[in-house]
């Protein structure tokens, strides 16, 4: 995160910024505590549709679970022989990107405190079946394209606002997943 010379103190755009700046502080001293991990627990119903299960991570050299966990439906569409119980696997893709650079735009903005007043994204992606069907290989599985179109409001030029836009691209995590290959290995266990 990028401060301006003079320090933000209390909320800002609902962010408790001098926690912000001490835990970015903290990083800088202790850089363990800067690596994470997330789990995902996954079960199959039936048809297309599975939940997923988020309780467990890691982070700071600790260990947590949540007080409730998380559980996300999962299933497919009619048209895609699902019975719509819940967004499918690119649609929570699509929501977790959004989701992702609306927080490192706000976060940023309060580092450098900048009020915000709205923000809202239009997310959409491309997928072509003849990829996941395996009915041409030279066809992605996945989307092909995804295209973001950001309303940012709050007290700054639309220029900074701008700016704001394109350093979340390089601080968010998920647009640094969709965008730079990721090594995944996958195993029967």
């Amino acid at each position: 995160m990028q401060q301006s010379e003079e320090k933000v103190k209390g909320m800002l755009n609902g962010v408790d910024v001098e926690r912000l700046t001490a835990t970015i502080d903290a990083i800088k001293e202790q850089p363990e505590i800067a690596k994470f991990k997330y789990r995902a627990v996954n079960r199959w119903g039936t048809g297309g549709n599975n939940r997923t299960i988020l309780n467990e991570y890691s982070g700071a050299c600790q260990r947590f679970n949540r007080r409730i966990p998380f559980v996300l439906q999962i299933d497919e569409s009619p048209i895609l022989f699902g019975n719509d119980m819940g967004p499918n696997p690119a649609e929570y893709a699509l929501a977790a990107l959004a989701g992702c650079l609306t927080t490192s735009i706000v976060y940023l903005a309060s580092a450098q405190g900048i009020r915000i007043d709205e923000v809202e994204s239009t997310c959409e992606g491309d997928v072509n079946l003849h990829g996941s069907f395996g009915m041409d290989e030279t066809v992605r599985s996945g989307y092909e394209s995804v295209r973001i179109t950001f309303k940012v409001k709050g007290a700054a030029s639309d220029e900074k606002l701008q700016e704001l836009v394109e350093l979340a691209q390089k601080r968010s995590p998920l647009f640094d997943i969709f965008t730079n290959k990721v090594p995944v290995s996958v195993r029967l266990g």
